[in-house]
């Protein structure tokens, strides 16, 4: 996978905008960049994350109150931190800080709960072409340019988690061409979500779900790679 932006986004759904807003902004500290509207009912207040982009998606309809997907945590590394930090948003959402270096975290890194690690180890090293990184007290690590993804064998890990619900729900990668990167997954054991579909003049997104069925995000974004156009020979 060629990455347009060297590492990962990450988002979750609310229905109290306000408060999870307050503490992202005030209790982590994250600089709010703008509000994008996506669709009637649901905007998306953005904000930088060391690099990457925390998406807080305010959605009006009442959330469904379905099981957590496997992403269960986000660790943000901080140079004023001297010991792990572990702190819970309004929705439940476990965010930790970190002294810089934890687990290899030099920007964020992201813990993914599993049922089966070498199934997601052929994914993320296939599928996604990410290079792997050092095993950390049993659990793999993949490396998204400065990204770091903990993938750790769970016997509570979702089987079919599904997109809507509280609780972090989907990564991002940023890529250049979305329609040949989605197509290149799904050749290699990823499974469809959604079909690529082209956002206004601001991006093209497609989805895709690894072998638990968490939701992946791959997004063409127009501010990264100067176009929208589909790739021509997919």
């Amino acid at each position: 996978m060629k990455l347009a932006k060297p590492r990962i986004d990450i988002g979750f759904a609310t229905n109290d905008a306000p408060a999870a807003l307050a503490f992202w902004q005030n209790e982590i500290g994250l600089p709010f960049d703008y509000t994008q509207p996506i669709r009637r009912g649901y905007k998306q207040h953005r904000h930088d994350l060391c690099g990457s982009i925390l998406k807080i998606n305010q959605v009006y309809e009442t959330l469904p109150d379905n099981p957590p997907s496997g992403y269960r945590e986000l660790l943000i590394a901080r140079d004023d931190v001297a010991a792990p930090k572990p702190m819970t948003d309004p929705e439940g959402n476990r965010v930790t800080l970190v002294p810089k270096g934890t687990f290899g975290v030099e920007r964020i890194g992201i813990r993914l709960s599993v049922r089966d690690v070498e199934a997601h180890r052929r994914f993320y090293s296939t599928a996604l072409g990410l290079p792997e990184g050092k095993a950390i007290d049993g659990a793999a690590t993949f490396l998204a340019g400065d990204t770091v993804l903990i993938v750790e064998q769970a016997a509570d890990a979702p089987d079919d988690a599904a997109f809507e619900g509280k609780g972090w729900r989907y990564i991002t990668f940023q890529v250049f061409e979305v329609d040949r990167e989605h197509a290149y997954v799904l050749a290699h054991g990823g499974r469809e979500a959604r079909a690529p579909v082209t956002l206004g003049s601001t991006a093209r997104i497609s989805m895709v779900r690894d072998p638990d069925g968490n939701w992946i995000e791959l997004s063409q974004r127009a501010s990264l790679t100067g176009s929208l156009d589909p790739s021509s020979d997919v």
